[in-house]
C-alpha cells in the first residue's frame, strides 16, 4: 500500500508539472482571418470613416477622390448598404467639384482621368453611369480620348485644358479606369485598348506616365529608362482583362504577360511595393497587386499578398492602443507599430484611411471588372496564426499626409498612389483625381497611392506556427514520469 501510495505521489507530481508547464506555454494567438474575413472587417471600419456620405481629407472637408476610393471599396466588399447609399448620393452630388476647376473659378477644364474614375465608379456601385448626378459621364469619356489626328497619342484619354489649368498629366492609372469603365458601360473603343497596350514593355511591366521630358512616347519599349510601375501594371492587368472579355485583340495576352511580371517582383513575405517614393512593401501597392493576381488566375501569389495585408491589420486582440480600430490597415508595418504604441493620430488617420481602401481590394478578390457583380468568395477555415506585436521602429517617423499620390482608384497627377485620390478639392496646376499609391509622383491619378512613411521597413509581421519549445517540455516531464514509475516497479519486484 505504501509502494502505491508513492507511485500515486509520483504520478500526481508529474501531472502537476505537466500542468505548470502547459500553464507556462505563450498564448497561441487567436486565428488570422480569413481574406474574405478582413476585408469585410477593414470595409466596416472604413465606413466608420465615412462623415455625411464622404471621406475627409489630411485638412479637413471632403476628398472626392479618396471618397470614391472608399465607395469602390465598400462597393467590393457589399458593407453597409446605406454608407455605400449615401457616398454614392453625395459622389453624385458633386461631379464637378472632383472632375473640374469649376470651384476654383476656372471654367473650362475637365479631369480626363477623374471623369473616367466617375464612370467607372458609378458602374460599381450600381448606379447608372449616363445619368449620374445629371452627367453621362460615358459620354463625357468618350469625348476625350484622343482621336486620329494624335497619332501615337490616339485613344489616350486626356484632360480639356485651358490657360489657366496647366498641361494636362494623364497616366496609365487614368488609362486603366477609361477602359475600364467604358468595358463595363458599353463597349471600349480599341484605340482605347491599343493605347493602354503600348505602355507595356517588352518585359510586361507597365510604365506609369506616357510622357517625357521632351513629350509624350510613342511607346514604353521606345522611352529610354521607363520606369515599370507594380500599381500602375496592376491597374492596367485588371483593364486589359476587362478588355479581352469584351473580345478585345491582344489584351489576354498582354495582362498575362504584366501578371508575370507582377509575380516576378513579390517578395518573400507576399508583398509588394511601388515605385520612387513607394518602392518599400507597402499595402498600397500589395492590395493593388494581389488583386490583379487574383484576377489573372494567380492564386498562390494572391494568397501570399492576402497574408502579408491581414498581418498589417489592426485587431481588437492585438491592436493595442488602436484597438478601438480594429478592422484598419496600416499603410506599412511601421505604421502598423507607431499605431500599436500610441493610437492611431489625427495626423496619421489619412493614411490608413488611403491604405485601408486600397489595401482590401486585395483581401476581397473580386477584380476591379466585377465589383458590385461579385461578392467576396467564402471564406476558408482559417489558419491559425501567432501574431507577434510589432515593435516600433528605433527611430519613430511621422506618417506622411497624403498629398496626391497613385491610389487604384484615381488619377494620379502629382505624386503617385494606388487607390486613393489626391488629398481633396483639385488645385489649379496640379491634375490631381486620386489614384493608387504611385511610384513616383503622378499627377492625382487614379488609384490610392500614399506617401511612404519615412523609413518603412518590414517589421513585424505575423509569425505563423506555434512555439514547440513548452510541448517539448511537457513530453520529457512524462516521459521522465514513466521511467520513475518503471524503477519503482522493479524496486518492488526486488523488494
Amino acid at each position: 500500500m505504501a509502494l502505491s501510495r508513492r507511485s500515486t505521489t509520483a504520478l500526481g507530481t508529474v501531472a502537476a508539472a505537466a500542468l505548470v508547464a502547459v500553464s507556462a506555454l505563450p498564448p497561441a494567438g487567436a486565428a488570422a482571418p480569413a481574406p474574405a474575413d478582413a476585408a469585410r472587417d477593414a470595409a466596416s471600419w472604413l465606413a466608420g470613416e465615412f462623415t455625411d456620405g464622404s471621406l475627409p481629407g489630411p485638412f479637413g472637408g471632403p476628398d472626392w477622390g479618396l471618397t470614391v476610393d472608399g465607395l469602390v471599396a465598400l462597393s467590393a466588399t457589399g458593407v453597409d448598404a446605406a454608407a455605400r447609399q449615401a457616398a454614392t448620393a453625395q459622389v453624385a452630388a458633386h461631379v464637378r467639384a472632383y472632375n473640374s476647376y469649376d470651384d476654383w473659378g476656372i471654367e473650362g477644364f475637365t479631369d480626363g482621368g477623374a471623369t473616367a474614375k466617375l464612370l467607372y465608379a458609378a458602374s460599381a456601385a450600381g448606379a447608372d453611369p449616363t445619368d449620374f448626378g445629371g452627367y453621362d459621364l460615358r459620354a463625357e469619356t468618350l469625348s476625350l480620348l484622343a482621336g486620329p489626328d494624335a497619332g501615337a497619342q490616339r485613344g489616350r484619354i486626356t484632360s480639356r485644358t485651358t490657360a489657366d489649368s496647366g498641361p494636362d498629366a494623364s497616366n496609365t492609372f487614368d488609362q486603366s479606369f477609361a477602359v475600364l469603365g467604358l468595358a463595363r458601360s458599353g463597349d471600349v473603343p480599341p484605340d482605347a485598348v491599343d493605347f493602354l497596350v503600348r505602355q507595356q514593355c517588352a518585359t510586361g511591366g507597365f510604365r506609369l506616365y506616357p510622357d517625357t521630358a521632351a513629350g509624350p512616347s510613342p511607346s514604353c519599349d521606345e522611352q529610354p529608362g521607363a520606369t515599370l510601375d507594380v500599381d500602375s501594371t496592376a491597374m492596367a492587368v485588371q483593364a486589359l482583362l476587362a478588355a479581352a472579355a469584351e473580345g478585345a485583340a491582344d489584351a489576354a495576352d498582354a495582362a498575362s504577360r504584366g501578371a508575370d511580371w507582377l509575380a516576378d517582383r513579390q517578395r518573400d513575405d507576399g508583398a509588394f511595393g511601388g515605385s520612387g517614393p513607394t518602392t518599400g512593401p507597402n499595402a498600397n501597392s500589395t492590395g493593388l497587386a494581389g488583386q490583379a493576381l487574383a484576377a489573372a488566375g494567380r492564386d498562390a501569389g494572391a494568397d501570399r499578398a492576402a497574408r502579408a495585408l491581414t498581418g498589417w491589420q489592426l485587431t481588437a486582440a492585438a491592436g493595442g492602443a488602436a484597438a478601438g480600430d480594429a478592422g484598419a490597415i496600416a499603410y506599412d508595418p511601421d505604421g502598423l507599430a507607431a499605431a500599436v504604441t500610441a493610437g492611431i493620430t489625427d495626423i496619421a488617420r489619412d493614411q490608413w484611411r488611403r491604405s485601408t481602401a486600397q489595401a482590401l481590394l486585395g483581401l476581397a478578390r473580386v477584380p476591379l471588372d466585377r465589383i458590385g457583380l461579385d461578392l467576396p468568395p467564402t471564406s476558408p477555415a482559417p489558419t491559425p496564426t501567432v501574431t507577434t506585436p510589432p515593435t516600433a521602429s528605433p527611430s519613430p517617423t511621422a506618417s506622411p499626409s497624403a498629398t496626391a499620390a497613385p491610389t487604384p482608384t484615381g488619377t494620379a497627377t502629382a505624386s503617385p498612389a494606388p487607390t486613393g485620390s489626391g488629398t481633396g478639392a483639385p488645385t489649379p496646376g496640379a491634375t490631381g483625381t486620386g489614384a493608387p499609391p504611385a511610384e513616383t509622383t503622378p499627377p492625382a491619378s487614379t488609384a490610392i497611392p500614399v506617401p511612404p512613411p519615412a523609413a518603412p521597413g518590414l517589421g513585424g509581421l505575423p509569425t505563423t506556427g506555434a512555439a514547440i519549445t513548452g510541448y517539448v517540455l511537457v513530453a520529457l516531464l512524462l516521459i521522465g514520469g514513466g521511467v520513475l514509475l518503471l524503477v519503482l516497479g522493479r524496486r518492488r519486484r526486488a523488494a
